[in-house]
């Protein structure tokens, strides 16, 4: 025998939807800028590493990194922390992304033959997407401290 559900049983796309109204999806986003900035962080740690923190501006984003978190897991719990300190750290952490994506594009440049050689560079040189990655868990920062929060 098979289980009906309440006709306003909400699913798929449309919880989603009522988890934004509500403001519940705030917290959530403030946990996933939080987790996401401790996961780029420490694989940026480790890339930067292998290059020998070459430039001191490698440091910057893993600095940024448990900042991000500790925003985050702010903002999860306080009202107040998710609408300050949460886009402060984020914005950091944007520019900061990219600040990177230019910083690894005249690295990129910098290899035999520069941008004329510019498939072999992209696949030997910094990678140039990868600051983009962080300029997105900036960007869930920011989102979370717009969105409504529950009350």
């Amino acid at each position: 025998m098979k289980t009906q559900l309440p006709r306003d049983t909400v699913r798929g796309i449309d919880r989603l939807i009522t988890n934004v109204q509500t403001g519940h999806f705030e917290r959530a986003l403030s946990a996933l800028t939080a987790a996401g900035a401790l996961v780029t962080a420490a694989e940026i740690f480790l890339e930067h590493d292998k290059a020998s923190f070459g430039n001191k501006w490698m440091w910057a984003p893993v600095v940024l990194g448990p900042v991000g978190a500790v925003a985050g897991v702010a903002g999860v719990f306080s009202r107040r922390a998710a609408k300050t300190a949460l886009p402060l750290a984020s914005a950091a952490i944007i520019a900061n992304g990219l600040q990177g994506t230019w910083l690894h594009l005249q690295g990129i440049r910098q290899k035999p033959g520069g941008l004329s050689n510019l498939r072999y560079n992209l696949e030997m040189g910094p990678p140039l997407f990868a600051p983009l990655l962080v300029t997105m868990v900036g960007g869930m920062g920011v989102l979370a401290s717009v969105l409504r929060r529950e009350p």
